[in-house]
């Protein structure tokens, strides 16, 4: 992964790294791996995840 920095805007290089990190999930991704999910925790996780998506998209349709 790369990010220009143009005109000595680290700032901005910054946020623009932290947004394509984000848009690409590596960020969720290390904060799962930081520490051992049991697979119990893991499903219980997963299920509330497509709970939460399948009511979005129920909210979506129903406007």
């Amino acid at each position: 992964m790369e990010v220009k920095v143009q005109n000595n805007q680290i700032e901005n290089a910054i946020k623009a790294l932290k947004r394509q990190l984000a848009r690409d999930g590596i960020l969720k991704e290390l904060k799962k791996r930081r520490a051992y999910e049991k697979p119990s925790v893991k499903r219980k996780r997963k299920q509330q995840e497509a709970r939460r998506r399948r009511q979005k998209t129920a909210r979506r349709f129903s406007r």
